[in-house]
C-alpha cells in the first residue's frame, strides 16, 4: 500500500474574510490543515514564526494601505525563516512584486492571479509544488517577466519554441508536463531545454528543480 504524504500545514494571510474562509475550506477539503488565518502582514510574519508551516498563501495587498503589505510580509517571513514556502495571490500581474519575490533565488515561491484559485486542481497542485521547494508562476507573470528581459541578446537567440519551453519551465512544469502542454515528446523537450541553457549560459543540472530555479533567477534578475 502506498503511504499517503502528510497533510500540508498552511498559513493563510488574506484580509477579505470571505476569500480567507473560502481558501481555508478548499485547503481542508483537499487534505490540508490550516494552522493560522490572519488578515494583516505583521500577523502573518508572527504566524510563520510560531507555526513554521509547510506553505503559506498570502495576498499581495493588505491593510493598512492595500498596496504591497502582503508581499513585504512574505519577504520578511522568508528572511526570518529562510526558505519558508510562500504562494502569493494577486488580482493583477504586478511585475515588480513578482521580481522581488524571486530575488533570493531560494525556490519555494509562487505567484498566481486570484482567478486561478477557481481551478481547484491547479491551485492545489501549485500549493504542493511550492511546499516542495518548487515554483508556480502564473503564465501571465512569466510572460511579463520575459518581456522585461527581451533586450538581453541571449534571450533574443531563443527560437519561438524554446521561448514556449522556457515559459513552461518557469511555470514549474516537469519535462513530461512541458511535453504535454506543447504536444511534443519528452525527448524533444529535453533537447530544447539543453539548447536554452546553452544559449542563456546557465549551468546544466540533472535536477529539474534546479534548472527551473536557474531560469527564474535569470528572469528575475535586474536588467
Amino acid at each position: 500500500m502506498t503511504e499517503q504524504p502528510p497533510p500540508l500545514r498552511v498559513v493563510i494571510a488574506e484580509d477579505s474574510v470571505l476569500l480567507r474562509e473560502g481558501l481555508a475550506r478548499l485547503i481542508e477539503e483537499t487534505g490540508g490543515v490550516v494552522v493560522a488565518r490572519v488578515g494583516d502582514g505583521p500577523s502573518f510574519v508572527g504566524a510563520v514564526l510560531e507555526h513554521r508551516p509547510d506553505v503559506s498563501v498570502v495576498d499581495v495587498r493588505m491593510p493598512p494601505t492595500q498596496r504591497d503589505e502582503g508581499l513585504r510580509a512574505a519577504i520578511e517571513a522568508r528572511r526570518l525563516v529562510p526558505g519558508t514556502p510562500v504562494l502569493v495571490l494577486s488580482q493583477y500581474v504586478e511585475r515588480q512584486y513578482a521580481s522581488e519575490l524571486l530575488a533570493d533565488g531560494a525556490g519555494g515561491v509562487g505567484y498566481l492571479l486570484k482567478d486561478r484559485v477557481a481551478d481547484v486542481r491547479e491551485f492545489v497542485d501549485a500549493l504542493r509544488r511550492v511546499a516542495g521547494g518548487g515554483t508556480a508562476l502564473d503564465p501571465e507573470v512569466v510572460s511579463q517577466l520575459m518581456v522585461r528581459r527581451r533586450r538581453d541578446d541571449r534571450l533574443g537567440e531563443l527560437t519561438p519554441r524554446e521561448r514556449e519551453v522556457l515559459e513552461a519551465m518557469a511555470e514549474g512544469r516537469t519535462n513530461a508536463g512541458i511535453a504535454a502542454k506543447l504536444t511534443i515528446t519528452e525527448g524533444a523537450a529535453e533537447k530544447h531545454i539543453s539548447s536554452i541553457f546553452g544559449k542563456l549560459e546557465l549551468p546544466d543540472s540533472a535536477s529539474d528543480h534546479r534548472r527551473v530555479l536557474a531560469v527564474l533567477a535569470y528572469l528575475g534578475a535586474e536588467g
